[in-house]
C-alpha cells in the first residue's frame, strides 16, 4: 500500500468501513476537509475499479480532481450538460469531448475515477449499448470501403472536412483516410490499396505529418446520441404525434402565435434531419429518439464500483437549485410554444438517480455531522482532521512546528513539486537536528519521528492527530503562487498561412505587378509540357499568368478596412511602380524616425533606479493571482531597465485582462521607493478612475499618496493635487490628457506610464514626447502588434508581448443561437440570480431604448440601463460607473463596449444579430467576459431566415470555428493584428499601408530599417524565373482540394535549401501519397531556382535544346573564372557578350518527353552547381 495511505489503516474505524464497502453497504464519514477527503476517499477505496465522485459545483469538482491526480491515476472530469441551454445550435466543443474521453475509459474495462457535479447524474443519457454498439474497430486485415466508412464516420457523428483540424473530423483523399478521434492527443491516417489497408499511422495535426505506425485503432463516437435511420424515423414519429396532440390543445384555447410557434420549431427539427442531415439540438428531444434511457449509474458496474458523494448537504441544495430553474424555465417554454411536453420531463429527480444508485456502494463524505444523510447509512465515522496552516514562505514557523512534531513522534511527509527542491529541502532540515531524508520509493513508509520528503502535490496539506500522522504539501510552506505551471503552447506567428485562406475573388498583391483579383489556378499545356499557372485579373479587364513555382511573390492583400474595396492596378502601366516608389519613400521616413530616436535615446544617461528592497518584495506578494509566464518576463525585462543607466521606453502588448496594470504598478513602486514621482496618462476618465481604484487598493498598506486629475473630481479637488504634485507630496498621478495641460508640473517625475496609447491623438504624443524626453517611459496596449511588424520595430523599442492568458480563467461557454426572448430571459436571470452582471449588445443607436425596455419588460426584477457612442461624455461617464459599481444589472450598449473597461463581474454577454459583426469584432466582444474565476456565458443570437438557408449555413460554420477558438482565433488575430498596425503607425501610413498591401509593407518597412541600421538588405529586389520544356505542376488527382494545393505551391516556391526540398518531399509522400514525376520536376525547379537566385541569375528560359541563362547588369559574381566554367562544361555551354552578357547551354534532344525532361534537369543541376563553384562570391 501507498506510504502515503498506509496510516489510514490504523484508523479504528478502517477495517469496519471497508467490509461494509466490500458488501455494498453505504457509510457516512465526517470530519474531514478540503484536501484530507481526497485521501481518505482515496484510502478506503483504492483497490475499487470504478469511482464516480458527485460533487455541488465545477469549481469543487475541478479541486477534486486535482488532488486526487497527486494520489491515483487515470481521473477524468466528466462535465454536467447545461440542459437549459441545450437549444443552441453550438455548443462549445470541450464538453462533448470532456464527457465522451471520460465514457471511453469507463466502457474500456479499465480502472477509472470519474468526478463531476450531482446533475450530470439527472440527466438522460442514451442506453449503453448504443454507445458500445458504435466503436469502430479497425485493423491491419480489415477490408474497407470508402463510401461505407465515410456513411459510418457520419452517423458516429464525425463531421467531414478536406483536411483535419480538430477533434470530430474526419477527411478521404485518393486513398488516404484520416479520422480524429474526440478521445486522442492525435489523429490517424490510414492509407489503402483498393479496399486493403497498406498502414496505419497517428500523424501530427499541425504539421500534418506522421508520427508513429499502429497496428490497429479503435474509433469512439464523436457525439452520445448515434441514431441509425431507424431511430431517426421512429423518433420523428413521435415528436410529430405529441406535436399534433400539444398544437391542437394550444389552439382550443385559443393561443394560435403559440402554436404556430411549435409547428415551426417541429418542421425545423425535421427539415434539419431529413434533408440536410444537421444532428445539433438533439439532446432535448433524447427520450422521443430511445424506447428507454439511462443515467451514469447505469453505466457503472454492480460489482465493481462505487459513487461517492462529497457535502450531502450542500449536493442536496445544488439539486433543488438545479430543478427549480430546469422547471421554471420550461412550464415558461412549455407555455409560449417553444417545447414539447415531454422535453419538460427531461430531468430525473435527486430519489429516482439514489434508487437507481441502489446496487451500489455509496459513501457521503460531510465536513460536519449531518442529522440527515441523503440514502440510509450502514455506518456513521468520524475522523479527526485538521488542515494545515499556510507557512506562505515563513519557513521557520515550518521548522518550529516540525520539531515539535519530532517531538510528539510524529510521522511528517513533506510533498514537493520538484525533486532537486526535496533533496535540497531534506539536507537543510537535517542541519536544524530534525531527520529528514528524501525518498523516491512510494512503499517506503514514515517511521515516527521522522520527515520524509517525497515528490507530489495537493492542494492543501492536513494531520490526523490521532494518528499522529501530518502531511505538509508544497501551496502550505511556499504559498499559493508557486504552483507547478502546465506546459503552454505558445501561439506562434506562423498560424496564419496567408494561402491557406485564399479563395478564388480574394485580392492579391504580386510584387511587381500591384493589386488584382485571384482567379483560380489554370492548367495550360504548350508544346506538350503541362505547367499549373495561377491567374489574376488586374483592372480594365488585364489578365496575368504566374508560374506556380514563382508564387513567393505574391501576398494576400490585407488591410484595416475589410469593407472597403481596393482600387485595382492596370497591367503595363507605371501605376504600381510610382506607388511602391511613394510608399517606400514615406517608410523610409518611418525607419529614419525609428532609428534616430533609437540613437537618441542610446546616447543620454537615465536615472539608474535600485535594485528590489524587501517592501517591493512584500508589495509584489500581495499580488493575489498567479502571475503567467510571459508576465514574469515583461516584469524581469521591465526593472532590468529601469536599473540599467539608459532610459527606458519600453511597449508592453497583450490583450485586457491579461496583467499589464500589474506590470506597471510594481515599475511604479519601484520607481516610488527611490523617491520618484509617476504619471499615469490614460484616455479615458472611466479609465482614469478604474486605474484610480486598483492603485489605491493595492498601495493602501504602503505609505504611498496616489493623486487623480479628471473631470470626476472638483475643480478646487484638482488644484489641489496639482500643489502638491509640485511640492512632491503626490507619488503617483492618474490622470487624462489633462495632465497634459502648462500647469501641470512635477517636483521629480521618474516614470511616465501611458495606457492604450492607440487611442491619444498626434497632439497629445506630441506633449507626451516633450514630456518623456529623459523620463523611463512604460506604453501599455492592447492592440496585439503584428508580428511581422514586430521584427522590424526589434531592437528600436523594448517590446514585451502577452499572450498567454492568466491561468484562473476557464473557457467562455459559446452559444450560437436563433433570437428567442425566452433564452435572453433565462441567460439574465441566470446570471443575476448568481450577483452578476451582463452586457447585451444591440449596435444600432435609433432604437436601442426600445430594445432596452423589452429587456426590463422580460426581466421585471433586473435594472436595465443603455449606453452609446452618441450619449454626451458625462452621461456616458456616470452611467458607465453605475455599472461599475454594480447598480445596473443589464447593460444594452452599442460596440463602445469592445475597448478598455474590465469589468469582472460581468460574466454573460448577449450579443444580438451576431451574424452581422466580423469574427474579430466577435473576439473582442467575448473577451469582456470570463475575466474571474467563474464560468462565463456567451451567447450569438441570429435572426433565421428559411431564405437563406446556403448562407446562413456558411455563416454559422464560420462561427463555429470561431466557438472553439480555433482558426476563427487565427483569423481574428490576423485581424487585430492590422488594426494594431495602423494604430501604431499614424494615419498617415495607414493610408500607405492600404496603398501596397499589409504584408509588402511590412517587408519594405524592414528591408529600410536594416538598410539604416547597417545591415545589408536581401540580395532580392529582382525575383528569377525558370521556365523550360519540364512538366512541373500538381495533379488535380493528387491534392484535390483547391485550398491545400494553393498552400503546398505557396510553400514549394518558398523552399530554400536542400533540406527544406527533402522534408517537403517526406510531408508530400506521407500526406498525399507516392509523388507523382510532374510534382518531382517541380520540387527540383524550385531548388534550382534558389541557387540560381544566388547567382544572380534573372531567367532560364528555352526549349527544343537550347536554353538561355540571363543575369543581372551588377551581378556580383567572380567574373575572372568564367573560362574555368566553360572549360569544365565543355563545348556545351557557350558565353555570349554581345549587349548583355548571356551563357547558352544545348543538351541532347531524343523525342521521348521524359527522358528530354531528366536530361534537361540534370544538365541544368550540373551547370548550377559549377557556375557556384566558379562564380560565386559569398556574402
Amino acid at each position: 500500500m501507498n506510504a502515503l495511505l498506509a496510516p489510514l489503516t490504523e484508523w479504528a474505524e478502517y477495517g469496519a468501513a471497508r467490509d461494509i464497502l466490500k458488501n455494498k453497504g453505504r457509510i457516512h464519514v465526517t470530519g474531514a476537509v478540503d484536501s484530507e477527503k481526497v485521501h481518505l476517499i482515496q484510502g478506503l477505496t483504492y483497490d475499487v475499479p470504478v469511482r464516480v465522485i458527485a460533487t455541488y459545483s465545477d469549481l469543487r469538482a475541478k479541486e477534486i480532481a486535482d488532488d486526487l491526480k497527486a494520489l491515483s491515476r487515470n481521473v477524468f472530469i466528466f462535465p454536467a450538460k447545461d440542459l437549459i441551454f441545450y437549444q443552441a445550435d453550438i455548443h462549445g466543443n470541450k464538453l462533448t469531448l470532456d464527457r465522451i474521453r471520460a465514457l471511453k475509459r469507463l466502457l474500456s474495462g479499465q480502472p477509472v475515477t470519474l468526478v463531476t457535479t450531482f446533475d450530470a447524474l439527472m440527466t438522460p443519457m442514451p442506453p449503453k449499448s448504443v454507445f458500445e454498439n458504435n466503436i469502430l474497430d479497425i485493423g491491419k486485415d480489415s477490408i474497407i470501403e470508402e463510401k461505407a466508412i465515410a456513411a459510418k464516420l457520419t452517423a458516429m457523428g464525425y463531421e467531414r472536412n478536406y483536411q483535419v483540424e480538430k477533434p470530430g473530423e474526419f477527411s478521404i483523399r485518393g486513398g488516404i483516410i484520416d479520422v480524429f478521434d474526440m478521445t486522442e492527443e492525435n489523429p490517424y491516417r490510414i492509407e489503402l490499396w483498393g479496399e486493403d489497408i497498406e498502414s496505419i499511422r497517428s500523424f501530427d495535426i499541425e504539421s500534418q505529418r506522421s508520427l508513429e505506425n499502429l497496428s490497429a485503432i479503435r474509433v469512439f463516437p464523436a457525439s452520445e446520441m448515434v441514431l441509425s435511420k431507424a431511430d431517426i424515423n421512429k423518433g420523428l414519429e413521435r415528436i410529430k404525434k405529441e406535436a399534433a396532440g400539444q398544437m391542437e390543445s394550444l389552439r382550443s384555447a385559443f393561443r394560435t402565435e403559440e402554436a404556430h410557434r411549435l409547428d415551426v420549431t417541429v418542421r425545423t427539427l425535421i427539415e434539419d434531419l431529413t434533408e440536410l442531415g444537421i444532428k445539433t439540438n438533439l439532446e432535448g428531444y433524447i427520450k422521443f429518439f430511445y424506447d428507454e434511457t439511462c443515467n451514469l449509474c447505469d453505466y457503472m458496474r454492480n460489482d465493481d464500483s462505487v459513487l461517492i458523494i462529497d457535502e450531502p448537504l450542500r449536493v442536496r441544495e445544488h439539486v433543488n437549485a438545479v430543478s427549480l430553474e430546469f422547471a421554471d424555465s420550461m412550464s415558461s417554454r412549455l407555455e409560449k410554444g417553444y417545447i414539447l411536453p415531454a422535453q419538460a420531463e427531461l430531468l430525473t429527480g435527486m430519489e429516482e438517480v439514489l434508487a437507481k444508485a441502489g446496487k451500489l456502494p455509496m459513501i457521503e463524505v460531510a465536513t460536519l455531522e449531518e442529522k440527515k444523510t441523503l440514502v440510509k447509512c450502514d455506518l456513521k465515522v468520524n475522523i479527526t482532521a485538521k488542515t494545515m496552516p499556510g507557512y506562505k514562505g515563513h519557513i521557520d514557523l515550518m521548522i518550529k512546528d516540525l520539531k515539535n512534531y519530532k517531538k510528539l513522534k510524529y510521522r511528517v511527509m513533506i510533498l514537493s513539486m520538484s525533486r532537486t527542491r526535496a533533496k535540497r529541502m531534506a539536507e537543510e532540515l537535517r542541519d536544524y537536528e530534525i531527520s529528514a531524508v528524501y525518498s523516491d520509493d512510494p512503499l517506503r513508509e514514515v517511521l515516527p519521528g521522522e520527515c520524509v520528503l517525497k515528490y507530489g502535490a495537493l492542494s492543501k496539506g492536513f494531520e490526523y492527530p490521532l494518528l499522529k500522522f501530518a502531511v505538509i504539501s508544497e501551496s502550505d510552506y511556499l504559498g499559493d503562487r508557486n504552483k507547478k505551471k502546465p506546459r503552454v503552447k505558445k501561439y506562434s506567428g506562423q498560424k496564419i498561412k496567408d494561402f491557406g485562406e485564399l479563395k478564388v475573388g480574394d485580392y492579391v498583391v504580386h510584387e511587381n505587378h500591384g493589386l488584382g483579383i485571384y482567379r483560380g489556378i489554370e492548367k495550360v499545356e504548350a508544346n506538350k509540357v503541362t505547367k499549373d499557372y495561377m491567374k489574376i485579373e488586374y483592372g480594365d479587364g488585364g489578365i496575368l499568368y504566374v508560374l506556380a513555382t514563382g508564387f513567393d511573390v505574391i501576398q494576400k492583400y490585407a488591410s484595416q478596412d475589410a469593407a472597403k474595396k481596393p482600387k485595382l492596378n492596370k497591367l503595363g502601366t507605371k501605376e504600381w511602380t510610382n506607388t511602391k516608389t511613394k510608399v517606400k519613400e514615406a517608410v523610409d521616413v518611418v525607419a529614419k524616425d525609428l532609428v534616430e530616436l533609437y540613437a537618441r535615446r542610446q546616447s543620454k544617461e537615465g536615472f539608474v533606479f535600485s535594485k528590489d528592497t524587501v517592501w517591493q518584495k512584500e508589495f509584489e506578494e500581495l499580488f493575489p493571482y498567479e502571475e503567467t509566464e510571459d508576465q514574469l518576463s515583461a516584469i524581469a525585462d521591465t526593472k532590468a531597465d529601469m536599473e540599467s543607466g539608459r532610459i527606458m521606453d519600453r511597449l508592453i502588448c497583450g490583450d485586457v485582462g491579461y496583467g499589464k496594470t500589474e506590470i506597471a504598478l510594481r515599475a511604479a513602486f519601484k520607481a516610488v521607493t527611490d523617491g520618484k514621482q509617476v504619471a499615469v496618462l490614460v484616455p479615458t476618465t472611466i479609465l482614469a478612475r478604474q486605474h484610480y481604484d486598483t492603485f489605491t487598493h493595492r498601495m493602501k498598506d504602503f505609505p504611498i499618496k496616489v493623486g487623480m486629475l479628471s473631470r470626476f473630481r472638483t475643480a478646487a479637488e484638482n488644484r489641489q493635487t496639482i500643489q502638491d504634485m509640485k511640492k512632491g507630496m503626490v507619488d503617483i498621478v492618474i490622470g487624462t490628457h489633462r495632465l497634459l495641460s502648462k500647469d501641470v508640473e512635477f517636483k521629480d517625475l521618474g516614470l511616465l506610464v501611458v495606457d492604450e496609447e492607440q487611442r491619444f491623438g498626434v497632439t497629445h504624443k506630441e506633449k507626451i514626447k516633450q514630456l518623456k524626453e529623459d523620463v523611463d517611459v512604460l506604453t501599455l496596449s492592447a492592440t496585439p502588434i503584428p508580428r511581422t511588424l514586430h521584427m522590424s520595430l526589434a531592437g528600436i523599442r523594448d517590446m514585451s508581448l502577452l499572450e498567454e492568458p492568466p491561468g484562473e480563467r476557464l473557457p467562455i461557454q459559446t452559444f450560437v443561437c436563433e433570437y428567442n426572448e425566452e433564452m435572453v430571459r433565462e441567460a439574465i436571470v441566470r446570471e443575476i440570480s448568481r450577483n452578476g452582471q451582463v452586457y447585451y449588445v444591440y449596435n444600432r443607436v435609433n432604437n436601442i431604448a426600445d430594445i432596452a425596455a423589452n429587456i426590463a419588460k422580460l426581466v421585471p426584477e433586473a435594472n436595465v440601463a443603455y449606453a452609446h457612442g452618441q450619449m454626451n461624455e458625462n452621461e456616458l461617464e456616470s452611467l458607465m460607473m453605475d455599472f461599475m459599481n454594480g447598480e445596473i444589472d443589464v447593460l444594452v450598449s452599442t460596440t463602445i463596449i469592445e475597448t478598455g473597461l474590465d469589468i469582472s463581474n460581468v460574466n454573460t454577454i448577449i450579443i444580438h444579430d451576431s451574424d452581422k459583426f466580423g469574427l474579430s469584432q466577435l473576439y473582442q466582444l467575448r473577451g469582456r467576459v470570463g475575466r474571474s474565476g467563474r464560468v462565463a456565458y456567451a451567447f450569438l443570437m441570429y435572426r433565421r431566415d428559411y431564405m437563406l438557408k446556403e448562407v446562413a449555413e456558411k455563416r454559422l460554420n464560420a462561427i463555429k470555428e470561431f466557438t472553439d477558438l480555433g482558426s476563427g482565433f487565427k483569423i481574428a488575430m490576423r485581424d487585430l493584428e492590422i488594426r494594431g498596425a495602423g494604430n501604431l503607425l499614424g494615419r498617415k501610413q495607414s493610408g500607405h499601408m492600404e496603398a501596397v498591401g499589409y504584408d509588402l509593407y511590412c517587408k519594405m518597412l524592414n528591408e529600410a530599417v536594416m538598410k539604416l541600421k547597417g545591415n545589408k538588405p536581401d540580395v532580392s529586389d529582382f525575383t528569377t524565373q525558370i521556365d523550360i520544356n519540364v512538366d512541373a505542376y500538381i495533379p488535380a488527382e493528387y491534392i484535390v482540394n483547391e485550398v491545400q494545393k494553393l498552400d503546398i505551391y505557396k510553400r514549394i516556391a518558398s523552399i530554400e535549401s536542400r533540406d527544406e526540398a527533402m522534408d517537403m518531399t517526406d510531408e508530400l509522400k506521407d500526406r498525399f501519397g507516392q509523388i507523382p514525376k510532374c510534382v518531382e520536376n517541380l520540387l527540383k525547379i524550385s531548388l534550382l531556382r534558389v541557387e540560381a537566385h544566388k547567382l544572380y541569375i534573372t531567367d532560364i528560359k528555352g526549349d527544343n535544346g537550347i536554353i538561355r541563362i540571363n543575369m543581372k547588369k551588377d551581378a556580383h559574381i567572380d567574373a575572372l573564372h568564367i573560362p574555368d566554367l566553360m572549360i569544365s562544361q565543355g563545348k556545351d555551354l557557350n558565353f555570349v557578350t554581345k549587349g548583355t552578357p548571356y551563357f547558352l547551354l544545348r543538351y541532347p534532344v531524343s523525342g521521348i518527353v521524359g527522358k528530354d525532361e531528366d536530361t534537361l534537369i540534370n544538365k541544368l543541376i550540373n551547370l548550377i552547381e559549377d557556375m557556384t563553384k566558379w562564380l560565386y562570391i559569398p556574402e
